[in-house]
């Protein structure tokens, strides 16, 4: 195959924790030609999509994991057989206009992972209220009376996010009572103009927050993110630590209940984030975890990644 991935510029790889590079580094593996491109480096001509793309070599060489050969204009739709969309949030313009060019892609011979219709609707935090029995309890709004009321309502403690952070960004815990409660709540949404999900707060957090990978609805891994004991939040990339973890009867029954959904939206390469139980989030616009899965898996958690794009473009 030919594999285009475009994600963010090779300087931002960490080479033992990035699953793109992973995923890169298992296709050249596996003999097939991987490209890399920025957003940027898309266009459209005449209604098809081009791409200035660059061969890129994987190592496992911190100082350099990726290494790009020359620019090539290529037509995506006529020379490439895999995109997969691997720039990290956030989902702004520059995002949406990427979905929409690749959108172009829908009547060609080229597998696009995720699908670009499914990214512009499945908003990772709101994508979860698709399933409101798998979740904690859940109010998405922007009025900061509301917000006091449900708080009430669920014992006095939950948690805020902005429905477009990432990474933990705005993520804070809210506690009835709490002198700072006003000013959290008009922080995250912008004095009232900006939506925030505010779920009832999950005590096992403690324990930690659970990111299961799927590929088309199969179990690729699952690792524990345990935050640190001074922070609600278990985010890897603020300091959360890493442990093995099992799947439960419960962790199964939400992956059963929401694969035909996202096979249903084309969103085919998922991270869910399972705590106590309850889904949280679901991510799809650049899900992340899977090195470290492979470590405590003592296996290629990036195998059947690839071998899936594999079976998918044979069969088109």
């Amino acid at each position: 195959m030919r594999v285009l991935v475009v994600m963010d510029p090779v300087s931002t790889v960490q080479v033992d924790a990035d699953t793109s590079f992973a995923l890169m580094l298992e296709a050249q593996a596996r003999g097939h030609r991987v490209d890399h491109a920025l957003a940027s480096d898309l266009e459209l001509l005449d209604g098809r999509v081009f791409v200035t793309s660059r061969r890129a070599t994987m190592q496992r060489v911190a100082e350099a994991p990726i290494l790009l050969g020359e620019p090539e204009l290529l037509d995506v739709g006529a020379e490439i057989d895999v995109v997969l969309i691997r720039k990290d949030p956030p989902f702004d313009s520059d995002y949406l206009w990427l979905t929409l060019l690749l959108e172009r892609l829908r009547d060609e011979k080229t597998l696009v992972v995720n699908d670009p219709r499914g990214l512009r609707d499945a908003n990772e935090k709101l994508y979860a209220c698709h399933f409101p029995e798998l979740t904690p309890r859940t109010l998405v709004s922007g009025n900061k009376a509301r917000i006091k009321e449900f708080v009430a309502e669920v014992g006095g403690r939950a948690v805020i996010k902005p429905v477009d952070g990432h990474g933990g960004e705005g993520v804070f815990a809210l506690l009835e009572g709490d002198k700072n409660f006003n000013g959290l709540v008009e922080h995250v949404t912008r004095l009232g103009r900006r939506l925030a999900m505010v779920q009832s707060f999950i005590p096992e957090v403690t324990e930690g927050d659970k990111r299961i990978l799927l590929i088309d609805g199969e179990v690729v891994g699952a690792i524990l993110r345990v935050p640190q004991k001074d922070d609600v939040r278990s985010n890897i990339h603020v300091g959360g630590s890493v442990k093995a973890a099992e799947l439960t009867d419960a962790d199964r029954h939400i992956v059963q209940t929401v694969t035909p959904k996202l096979r249903a939206d084309g969103l085919y390469f998922v991270g869910l984030d399972v705590i106590g139980g309850k889904l949280t989030e679901v991510n799809v616009t650049s899900p992340t975890g899977i090195q470290q899965m492979s470590r405590f898996a003592g296996r290629s958690c990036e195998t059947p990644v690839i071998a899936w794009l594999e079976s998918r473009v044979a069969a088109r």
